[in-house]
């Protein structure tokens, strides 16, 4: 009997090592947890930097949302380009990160030009495997059967050329895939916005191998950007991340070796974004703060507050004092940044659905101002900002106050 349990255990212990051994085969690059991440770069003597593709949504000429604004016509693929760009710059000068990005608003870069191109036949085998694969098990039911959203579906070579990113990420050691989106609910009259607002990130479903290595991340990415930003208030987008087991971006089908994060930003048709003068700026805020929430993970930075290395000064400078009739949307969307990182902003009994960080000085920027000077016991700047005002709140919007 001791025999037969020696053999059993030692057959089944065999077993187990073989198993492990095939699926780190198998996964590669998945061991990117916090754990190796850790090791890797938080050591002090660490000297790998993290790869980080950054994937604007859709085509360069076609495909993604849009919105008819009284102010023109606005273009997701190419909004979506923006905010990857000022993303870019932030990542290109931090010296932990290593990035690239998949296109322009004219073109695909030259490397996955080139690689779609003389790869076309080895991308669509390997897609075709990889489902082929991954419907030998049970886990082919929970691909349906998971799914809470409705996304549209890409033309064949639309789609091939996003199993085209991923395989290219798996073959380059790319260790952090970010989708960039803006979402759009239809059915509204012409130039007339949406009744849905905020952001809404997809991650993979919990039965990819990539699942658990993207989780924390879009937890420290969903901590900073809900600080200034509502959550989507569409129901079957509740709770602000979602894993989906179909989104090709995240890694459908078990494809993607690295945690892959897609983000819906906004509505494309929220008023910071239709407004011109708020758009460019909006945009390099919602790219400064996916920026610190990589920080944030990757320096194991628990502590986020909307004033925790947050210097908005340094996307604009406050020009200050103003009313709702003299400000520009600038001056406005900056003293909105202010009141919010005061926690005046949205006011009481209001949440940031119902005040967007729009640039627009309303009802809720009115309530949160007037909040902001009774708690300071400023009088006679009524509905305005005086020089009381913008004293103090100019030092919180430049981070020369203390963050307590």
């Amino acid at each position: 009997m001791k025999k037969f349990l020696a053999y059993f255990f030692g057959t089944l212990l065999a077993v187990v090592i073989v198993y492990f051994v095939a699926q780190s085969a198998k996964l590669g690059s998945l061991s990117f947890t916090r754990d190796t991440v850790a090791v890797g770069v938080i050591s002090p003597a660490a000297q790998n930097k993290i790869h980080v593709l950054i994937v604007p949504g859709h085509e360069p000429s076609d495909g993604g949302t849009q919105f008819d604004s009284t102010h023109g016509m606005l273009y997701e693929r190419d909004m979506t380009v923006e905010l990857g760009q000022d993303l870019q710059s932030y990542l290109q000068n931090d010296a932990k990160f290593q990035v690239d990005i998949t296109r322009d608003t004219t073109a695909w870069s030259p490397v996955f030009a080139s690689y779609f191109q003389n790869n076309w036949n080895a991308i669509t085998a390997w897609e075709q495997a990889a489902k082929a694969n991954y419907s030998t098990g049970t886990a082919a039911e929970e691909l349906d059967a998971d799914n809470t959203e409705i996304h549209n579906n890409a033309a064949e070579d639309v789609a091939l050329r996003l199993y085209g990113i991923t395989k290219w990420s798996n073959e380059n050691n790319v260790n952090l895939m970010i989708h960039i989106h803006f979402n759009n609910y239809p059915g509204s009259p012409a130039k007339v916005a949406g009744k849905y607002s905020g952001m809404v990130m997809y991650i993979p479903a919990p039965q990819y191998a990539n699942s658990v290595a993207t989780a924390p991340i879009a937890k420290a990415l969903f901590n900073r950007l809900s600080l200034y930003n509502p959550l989507s208030n569409l129901p079957v987008e509740a709770g602000g991340i979602i894993a989906d087991p179909e989104l090709i971006a995240t890694g459908a089908y078990n494809t993607a070796n690295m945690p892959s994060i897609l983000i819906e930003y906004e509505y494309i048709y929220e008023p910071q974004l239709t407004n011109p003068a708020t758009r460019s700026l909006a945009i390099k805020d919602l790219a400064y703060q996916t920026y610190l929430g990589l920080k944030d993970y990757f320096n194991q930075n628990p502590n986020v507050s909307v004033k925790n290395n947050y210097n908005p000064s340094t996307l604009y400078a406050w020009n200050g004092l103003g009313d709702n009739k003299n400000s520009t949307s600038t001056d406005i969307y900056a003293l909105q940044t202010a009141l919010i990182m005061d926690g005046d902003y949205p006011p009481a009994g209001k949440t940031k659905n119902d005040c967007p960080h729009s640039g627009t000085f309303g009802a809720c920027t009115e309530s949160a101002l007037a909040a902001f000077q009774n708690k300071n016991g400023i009088t006679g700047e009524k509905n305005i900002v005086g020089q009381k005002s913008f004293d103090i709140l100019n030092n919180i919007y430049t981070g020369q106050t203390s963050d307590n």
